[in-house]
């Protein structure tokens, strides 16, 4: 158990988080989690709801005093994006978390820490199982599959929830105050193939160490995508023959890392001059980047030169990072994909990739960009996970509350901001056009990779600051 004394005000929202992070929760694997979140309820004489995706809903009646007032929905999602580093032995859908503390930040040894968003459980439980706190109406929305395509969001049926205003607690930076999104959806794109057995000379291309990090937050920031760069390589060599290729587990994270076997007949010094190019070129984010060539004589399978040369030309023609800016906003991405999973196995090439927009006809023409290239390639697209943005408000009686109270315990004013990833709220405000929402949190670091960290200072301030505007809803 970790010493979280130095912050007795959120300690309890600590310890929750400290005891769900045991489960295996990445998406897809909510089940465990689910399973935890009604036992919970159960102990505690809540009424819970839990439906065939694995959301569930908990309910607390308001405190004295609050009877008539309008009911607050508090809302996050279970599943985390569960990557490691390569030498971590932890298996994330079996094994849960190995937390620690690093001054003011806790961590993972060697994976996601899963404050994205094991933060909104946290508060949420805290909240419900005190008794000491002023509410309205409660309803904890706990939602499955975020992280690929907003799934239980979508499946969810909002007709049983009460609430007239919605706390979104799934954003990462104290004092940001989130008040729209893009909207977006995933790409599937798979390339049918049949590779043939090949002894001989086989190279392996390992890329890894690149930035990496959240495609919504973070592809402005000019890091580099390691599926585009190990393609990018491949392609500058001669007679290329490609077998096994996997980089990236999750569609909105910039992957980091890449392997791939290959031939060629280009010398070993060629080959070492295309990588210190490719490494030369890359963006001075990239510090850490590393790749290394290594060849063996042994037997696999590898797809013709002709086969391989479509399959990289589908990689490099595909448009990768912000396609455009926002016109109305100054700094704020309007459009956006990212090349998120490839893998290559000996009967075909599976490819996903994210999209994002803040305006539908802007989504639509990129996908429809998208699958052009692919069906010029000969690849089959399919389209999954499509999510609404959600507009800003001019008029939110929620918002004035929030940037209110920010303004009288922080002594400054709050920052509204309208973002380029996607959030939950747009499903929602999509389902109930009455909603009044907002998107918060606590400063969070290096989502979507194994360097993410919370800080626990922060934290502690939003918890306290969540229970003040409940005071005062």
């Amino acid at each position: 158990m970790l010493n979280f004394s130095d912050y007795p005000y959120s300690e309890k929202a600590l310890r929750f988080f400290e005891e769900f992070s045991k489960i295996p929760r990445g998406s897809g694997n909510t089940k465990a989690i689910a399973d935890y979140l009604v036992g919970f309820a159960n102990e505690r004489g809540l009424e819970v709801i839990r439906d065939e995706s694995d959301n569930v809903i908990i309910r607390k009646p308001a405190t004295t005093g609050y009877e008539g007032h309008p009911g607050v929905i508090l809302q996050g999602h279970t599943d985390i994006v569960a990557l490691k580093n390569p030498d971590c032995s932890i298996n994330m859908e079996k094994e849960g978390l190995d937390l620690y503390r690093d001054g003011d930040y806790l961590r993972a040894r060697g994976t996601t820490l899963g404050a994205d968003d094991g933060v909104a459980m946290a508060y949420a439980m805290a909240i419900l199982d005190a008794d000491d706190i002023a509410h309205p109406e409660l309803e904890a929305v706990f939602t499955s599959d975020e992280e690929v395509g907003l799934l239980g969001a979508t499946a969810l049926d909002a007709s049983v929830l009460r609430g007239r205003m919605l706390i979104n607690i799934d954003s990462d930076e104290e004092g940001i105050f989130t008040a729209g999104c893009a909207g977006g959806g995933r790409i599937d794109i798979k390339l049918s193939g049949k590779a043939k057995t090949h002894i001989g000379q086989i190279y392996t291309l390992t890329i890894s160490g690149f930035k990496g990090g959240h495609s919504g937050v973070e592809i402005h920031k000019n890091r580099a995508n390691a599926i585009k760069c190990a393609a990018e390589i491949l392609s500058k060599l001669e007679n290329v023959r490609i077998g096994k290729m996997i980089a990236g587990s999750a569609d909105n994270a910039i992957p980091s890392d890449a392997i791939v076997l290959f031939t060629t007949k280009s010398s070993i010094f060629e080959i070492s001059e295309v990588i210190n190019n490719a490494k030369e070129a890359l963006p001075e984010t990239e510090t850490d980047a590393g790749f290394n060539i290594d060849m063996k004589l042994f037997s696999a399978k590898l797809y013709s030169e002709d086969d391989s040369a479509n399959i990289l030309s589908l990689i490099t023609e595909m448009p990768n990072g912000v396609t455009r800016m926002s016109e109305d906003i100054e700094g704020l991405v309007g459009t956006s994909l990212n090349m998120g999973i490839i893998n290559i196995d000996d009967k075909s090439v599976a490819l996903t990739i994210s999209v994002r927009s803040a305006v539908g006809e802007e989504k639509a023409k990129l996908i429809a960009k998208i699958k052009e290239i692919a069906a010029s390639h000969g690849a089959n697209v399919e389209v999954r996970g499509e999510y609404p943005a959600w507009e800003y408000r001019k008029e939110s009686r929620l918002r004035d509350v929030m940037c209110r109270v920010y303004k009288e315990m922080y002594g400054k004013d709050a920052t509204v901001v309208t973002i380029h990833a996607g959030l939950e709220c747009g499903i929602f405000s999509d389902k109930m056009e009455w909603l009044d929402c907002v998107s918060i949190g606590p400063d969070n670091q290096d989502i979507h990779t194994p360097e993410e960290r919370l800080s626990l200072s922060s934290f502690n301030r939003v918890y306290e600051y969540i229970i003040n505007v409940l005071k005062n809803l």
